[in-house]
């Protein structure tokens, strides 16, 4: 039995191992990257000229965090290789951000290439 999740966290979402439940709130094991978080402040999305203009990572291989129950599903497939899912998962957003062209884009790609190198994907 694939007893594999898909999960929310902030604005990213995650492939993993759902654990422990308590007021409703599900212990997420964290194996791959389905989409990544999204960058900007969440409270003025899509504007770049903010106070604070935050860079988020992607959750780490085997980080485990506490995840709204509602935002789990089965995850049906098999599980990738995590490096790959984040590999995927940052390339699809910066596609999207590339094709966006808006100055929230820009200070947005600016944050996911920082981070790409950081994540040392090679």
């Amino acid at each position: 039995m694939n007893n594999l999740v898909i999960a929310s966290y902030k604005t990213g979402q995650y492939i993993g191992k759902a654990g422990e439940e308590r007021n409703q709130m599900v212990l997420l094991e964290v194996l791959g990257v389905k989409t990544h978080p999204w960058q900007g402040d969440l409270h003025n999305p899509k504007q770049a000229d903010v106070p604070f203009f935050q860079e988020r990572r992607a959750l780490s291989y085997g980080e485990k965090t506490w995840v709204p129950v509602h935002t789990i599903k089965n995850y049906e497939g098999e599980l990738p290789d995590y490096n790959e899912s984040l590999k995927d998962a940052l390339n699809q957003y910066i596609k999207k951000l590339e094709a966006d062209g808006s100055p929230w884009a820009k200070r947005s790609l600016e944050c996911l290439y920082s981070l790409e190198k950081d994540y040392k994907l090679d």
